[in-house]
């Protein structure tokens, strides 16, 4: 059962990666997109792809859980590719509403970026701790997900709009910051070169180290350790000795893997520039130039409309019922409790700015990108860098 889930989630990526191509092939044929809702044969045949991607995505979610024996959704490669799922189903929706073939062109990459990111972590099924043990699990986590992927399709269509409206003509502060974005989205990109990489030459290196509890305990690395463990004593013969020794709170091995993924994004950045010779986002442009710029907003804005209150249920409301039934108490302040509520006031204020003060077109897709780029923070530094009762195991 556990190699059926594999495989039908294999067979998801590589539908989603040939649909991106045919939602390309589509772009070029319409030469934009506008309010009217059409399709060619090149946008049908991706959201066909993308339809039988996802089911084939559910089918390995659903295998898993039977093979787990629980929702497979407990450490990070289960719930990234959930996270992922959640993303192409909420394109699916609102492809279906607007009939928007170019936001599947924006859509699709960050989800195949996202899965692709899980693939990077053991996919062993593993017991649930005590505390995981409850049908609380389904419902606070996958909810959760499912307003984030709703959200990420505010960042999508947000990111479209930005990239029809900056002059990319000279440089600016817009300009900068949109090609920030376009970086960390290369970045996940060098994350998954760089494990492949050290995972492709066998590399690991062994150490001692003292946790925050004063608990001796041996963690293995499986890139050079730059920074190393707290206390750590390295155990592999002519191992790598880190530069930096990080206090106990930090997830050593993970803030390793992190700086190992900036160092990966930069190459790969670089020579996309090289091989370019201009800006990622100046590149795109000639994509969007026909774009109805009202049109992709009112998506934004729909897309943060829906995911906001399913993100309230499930990261706020039902995270608190079951922190209540779990450890008798609502609220802790554990670094994944703050990020979420950081996370939810921001899309408050976004929803207030919206509706208050008039922040439509270009200000309120520059809101849309901040809010996926803090949902990204919530996934991947607080998870990986930051202890906390939420810290993923195994991952």
């Amino acid at each position: 059962m556990a190699a059926l889930s594999s495989n039908l989630l294999f067979v998801a990526f590589i539908l989603y990666l040939i649909a991106t191509l045919f939602f390309g092939g589509s772009i070029k044929e319409k030469k934009g997109l506008s309010e009217k809702k059409e399709t060619n044969k090149w946008g049908k045949i991706a959201v066909f792809l993308t339809i039988v991607g996802f089911v084939s995505q559910l089918g390995y979610f659903i295998t898993r859980w039977i093979a787990a024996g629980h929702a497979p959704v407990s450490n990070m490669f289960e719930f990234t590719t959930f996270f992922g799922m959640a993303l192409v189903g909420a394109f699916i929706v609102i492809y279906f509403i607007y009939r928007t073939t170019l936001l599947g062109l924006f859509t699709m990459p960050v989800a195949i970026l996202v899965i692709a990111y899980a693939s990077m972590f053991p996919r062993d099924i593993t017991p649930l701790i005590p505390a995981l043990q409850s049908y609380w699990l389904h419902i606070h986590v996958t909810t959760a997900a499912i307003g984030e992927a709703i959200l990420a399709i505010s960042f999508a269509a947000g990111l479209i709009y930005l990239v029809k409206a900056i002059d990319q003509t000279k440089s600016s502060k817009r300009t900068f910051w949109l090609e920030a974005v376009m970086f960390s989205l290369v970045t996940v990109l060098g994350f998954v070169a760089v494990s492949s990489i050290f995972s492709g030459m066998g590399y690991h290196e062994k150490f001692n180290w003292v946790d925050k509890h004063d608990n001796e305990a041996v963690v293995e690395y499986t890139m050079p350790a730059i920074a190393g463990p707290h206390e750590g004593e390295l155990l592999t013969k002519d191992g790598f000795k880190p530069f930096v020794e990080m206090p106990a709170i930090v997830n050593a091995k993970k803030l390793n893997t992190v700086i190992w993924s900036l160092i990966g994004g930069i190459i790969l950045y670089g020579l996309i520039r090289l091989i370019i010779r201009k800006r990622i986002s100046a590149a795109l442009k000639p994509l969007v130039k026909n774009i109805n710029l009202d049109f992709v907003d009112e998506i934004s804005y729909r897309s943060v409309l829906i995911g906001f209150p399913v993100f309230t249920l499930g990261a706020l409301i039902f995270a608190m019922i079951w922190a209540q039934m779990a450890w008798s108490r609502f609220w802790g302040w554990d670094p994944k409790e703050v990020w979420a509520l950081i996370t939810w006031l921001f899309y408050a204020a976004f929803m207030h700015l919206r509706l208050s003060k008039g922040w439509h077109g270009e200000k309120s897709a520059w809101l849309a990108v901040i809010g996926f780029v803090i949902i990204m923070f919530n996934l991947v530094a607080v998870n990986l860098i930051i202890a906390g009762l939420h810290s993923y195991a195994g991952s």
